[in-house]
């Protein structure tokens, strides 16, 4: 997580020191209210359309960034926040363009005389041309952005719609690029600001052409056949084996798959719970936590063919200690049965004690664990909440008396592994040893 706050705040931060660097002489001679609208207008527009770029530029999957954001679950969240600032800075933006406007009509405020505009030559006077259109595309772009953008963050908005509907942010995105080209000073482009924003813009708009013709991931994916189905009905969960038809390059313990089990609904993340074996298999336990995934033990047959693309993700279990605790929540169960599996193949040495927490407790799947738990050499604890109550800091502390020397690797529920973090740093435990899966794509 600090490698993506470090990022989100260096961008931030970086944009703003450029442009403050560009425009610092001559703020001391603005004088009135328009001056300085005019000039905050090209600084939110500046830093606005920056972070966009770099969210959609993320929007690619570009996995060589994967070791320095932590893995593309880092990388989505890092998305979301530069969705997020980008869609802030984009309202107020748009709210200083317009608000003077009616405050002027409501004669709140008095609008300025303009003088006769210098003479401009070039590619400055045909830029200047094209001020109208620019705007008014533009602004309609900026309406789309946010109200995709807003349904991107609506929980309730069907994961099925918002994954036809978001990559049309693409097109609101390269429109405003355009308007952004037009309408930024035409002087900062020989700066070093304007050469980073080209940069940025030119990297996004590939980026966003890229969405557009639906060729993220593209060289990843393989497709496969349906091989079983096994369910297991009290946890509400579907376990899925696919044969792979097509070149697989192998994936590590821990990390996830995009699988478009039906072509309707799209790919969805779910961590891969088989390790690798080079025998073109692969497993995926899915739990039922949403619309479509309550339909899947009905769906899900034998023989159905589907696509899948990764591997993603740095939730490795790699870490310079010896002792590792690992915590999996539910269905964040699943790195570890993979990781586990690996292990029974070929043991690392470390030792590492398991915290499997569950609201449900089914014997079977308990059993199944027990028995990949013994196999691979790892100590299992196994707590149902009606008979052992909610694990937290203090318990691993004391169930792991060597829990200082330790690496944890957490898996579950966003709520819970905050508060586990929150815990263990409170009793000493560095951040830089707590490794967290943050598995929620939008």
């Amino acid at each position: 997580m600090r490698r993506i706050h470090r990022f989100y705040w260096f961008s931030l931060l970086g944009l703003s020191g450029l442009w403050l660097l560009i425009n610092a002489p001559g703020l001391s001679t603005l004088q009135g209210f328009f001056p300085w609208r005019n000039l905050l207008i090209q600084y939110s527009g500046v830093l606005g359309l920056g972070v966009m770029s770099l969210a959609m530029l993320l929007a690619v999957r570009p996995v060589r960034l994967e070791p320095w954001l932590g893995g593309l679950d880092k990388m989505y969240r890092l998305h979301k926040w530069l969705g997020i600032a980008g869609l802030v800075l984009s309202v107020g933006h748009w709210l200083l363009s317009e608000a003077p406007k009616w405050l002027v009509r409501a004669g709140l405020l008095e609008r300025p005389q303009r003088g006769p505009g210098p003479q401009l030559e070039g590619l400055e006077a045909w830029l200047h041309g094209l001020r109208k259109p620019a705007e008014g595309l533009g602004e309609w772009a900026f309406y789309a952005a946010v109200l995709l953008m807003v349904l991107a963050l609506v929980r309730r908005f069907p994961y099925q719609r918002f994954f036809q509907t978001h990559r049309l942010i693409a097109v609101a995105y390269l429109v405003l690029v355009f308007h952004a080209v037009v309408l930024m000073r035409f002087d900062y482009w020989g700066t070093p600001l304007g050469w980073l924003m080209g940069a940025l813009m030119a990297g996004g708009s590939v980026a966003a052409v890229w969405v557009l013709l639906r060729r993220v991931g593209a060289q990843r994916q393989v497709a496969g056949e349906v091989q079983s189905v096994v369910r297991h009905d009290r946890l509400q969960v579907v376990e899925v084996t696919i044969a792979l038809k097509g070149r697989w390059a192998g994936h590590d313990a821990g990390q996830f798959a995009f699988v478009t089990l039906h072509a309707d609904e799209g790919p969805h993340p779910y961590t891969i719970t088989s390790a690798w074996q080079d025998d073109g298999q692969i497993t995926f336990i899915i739990k039922a936590l949403g619309d479509y995934t309550a339909t899947l033990a009905e769906r899900v047959q034998v023989g159905d063919v589907v696509r899948i693309e990764g591997p993603y993700g740095r939730f490795n279990f790699e870490g310079r200690q010896r002792r590792q605790i690992w915590v999996g929540a539910g269905i964040g169960i699943t790195p570890f049965i993979a990781r586990m599996k690996a292990l029974a193949q070929q043991a690392d040495g470390r030792e590492i004690d398991l915290f499997h927490t569950t609201a449900v407790y089914d014997p079977h799947a308990i059993g199944l664990l027990e028995r990949d738990a013994r196999e691979a050499g790892v100590g299992l604890h196994v707590l149902w909440d009606e008979r052992d109550g909610l694990l937290n800091a203090q318990r691993i502390a004391q169930a792991v008396p060597q829990w200082r020397d330790a690496d944890v690797w957490f898996c579950g529920p966003a709520g819970f592994g905050q508060a586990l973090e929150q815990g263990l740093q409170a009793l000493g435990l560095p951040a830089e040893r707590l490794h967290r899966e943050l598995f929620q794509m939008r």
